[in-house]
């Protein structure tokens, strides 16, 4: 997340951020990892659109996220639409195209390519 933040911090005059809450991709009473186990980051599937929304302002709480924050829906239709399962970086241009799609994350996070790609669609401020 800092280096998600810190493009934040330096294009949010020029573009707009948005980090999206997908459904839950390791819930205890679903898909379970290790890893969430040791690190205590156990959430159950949310039974509805307000669980949802408070899951997610959990996680961006916890992680420090700073990016403005959205929900998809009990129908998951934005990570249907965009392949956004377990998570997944974009960037999309002003035309509506996809300019750049990370591959899966957290082990797909390639901030260092989103930069790359906000720098040729965006000039800088004069």
């Amino acid at each position: 997340m800092p280096d998600l933040n810190a493009l934040y911090q330096l294009y949010r005059d020029r573009a707009a951020f948005y980090i999206v809450y997908i459904q839950e991709a390791h819930a205890v009473d679903a898909w379970q990892v290790a890893s969430n186990v040791k690190d205590g980051v156990l959430i159950a599937s949310p039974a509805s659109a307000a669980d949802r929304s408070d899951v997610a302002g959990r996680c961006v709480r916890d992680l420090g996220i700073q990016l403005p924050a959205l929900v998809d829906g009990e129908d998951n239709r934005v990570e249907r639409a965009y392949s956004g399962w377990p998570d997944r970086l974009y960037v999309v241009g002003v035309d509506g195209r996809i300019a750049f799609k990370s591959d899966a994350g957290p082990f797909g996070f390639e901030p260092e390519r989103v930069k790359a790609t906000l720098e040729r669609l965006i000039p800088e401020p004069s």
